[in-house]
């Protein structure tokens, strides 16, 4: 049995004003929409909102109205940092909020060795014994965990419950679910399909704010075994995907700018698209040439 149920997890992305200030109204409001919608795991600070890239004041100022909308249901929040000090001191202060599941990388400014790894994890979510971890299992991290590199961390670790790993196909998803079953896996669209043939998985709901409905349609999918609705349902998430991000200027962007993207053209059509400096994001301009892509070929397959 995993750790963690099979669930959707769905991100929320920070939303800033022109002087790069929390935006309350707009990011309490797509909270609030994200549940509305369905969603009862949520979080806030991977690399799409922006985890990477806040100071410690607004880290606490996002926390804080993050689990003033969501704290009836299951918030989680993740930090990003390259020591186990820093990441435990922004846990700290989550965790003092209300916080008990949590989301951490593996430190990025260089490839963690093998017993740099361990020490990160048993330090960390040791320093939380009664909290909850998912690691985002990512390449930015210059070091992406295989299933049986996550053996080790299951018997030493017991409050890791979950990862996130969005790529790596069929032979990725197999080696994660043959040699480490007792996590949680979640997977993306493009993967999630995969997964949840060998095992049970659970979905990060990228296009959650766009569609909610065909993402709930697609868990539900995986959690029987629906192959034919399963595939099905995961082609048109790439090709729904292809065709909007075709729209937008070329890349390479943050993650960031697509998370906020998918929040303006689903659930909130004012939210800011713009990303702390020195990143760019995509603009109004771009959002009306995918705005149309959605409202044209996709409109009766959206709900």
């Amino acid at each position: 049995m995993a750790r963690y149920p099979s669930v959707m997890l769905a991100a929320c992305p920070t939303a800033w004003d022109e002087d790069y200030r929390l935006d309350e109204h707009h990011f309490r409001r797509e909270v609030q929409l994200v549940i509305e919608a369905g969603f009862e795991h949520l979080y806030v600070f991977g690399t799409g909102s922006e985890g990477y890239a806040v100071d410690t004041e607004r880290f606490t100022q996002v926390a804080r109205a993050f689990w003033e909308e969501a704290n009836r249901h299951r918030p989680m929040i993740g930090v990003i940092g390259l020591s186990n000090h820093q990441v435990i001191e922004r846990l700290r202060i989550a965790y003092e909020i209300g916080f008990r599941e949590f989301q951490v990388s593996l430190p990025s400014w260089g490839p963690v060795n093998d017993e740099e790894m361990l020490r990160f994890f048993t330090g960390v979510c040791g320093a939380f014994p009664d909290a909850a971890f998912l690691h985002y299992n990512l390449p930015r991290t210059k070091r992406v965990l295989t299933g049986a590199e996550y053996v080790r961390l299951v018997q030493e670790v017991p409050n890791l419950v979950a990862t996130k790993n969005t790529a790596g196909g069929l032979p990725g998803a197999d080696d994660l679910l043959r040699n480490a079953p007792e996590l949680m896996h979640f997977m993306g669209e493009g993967n999630y399909a995969h997964g949840a043939m060998l095992g049970s998985v659970g979905l990060l709901a990228t296009m959650g704010e766009v569609t909610p409905g065909r993402c709930r349609e697609y868990l539900e999918a995986g959690q029987r075994r629906d192959v034919e609705t399963l595939f099905t349902l995961q082609t048109q998430f790439q090709r729904i995907e292809a065709d909007i991000w075709a729209k937008g200027r070329p890349g390479p962007h943050m993650d960031g700018a697509y998370d906020k993207m998918l929040t303006k053209l689903g659930m909130l059509p004012d939210f800011p698209l713009r990303l702390l400096p020195p990143y760019q994001g995509f603009d109004d301009d771009d959002y009306l040439a995918m705005k149309q892509v959605l409202d044209g070929a996709w409109r009766d397959w959206i709900r």
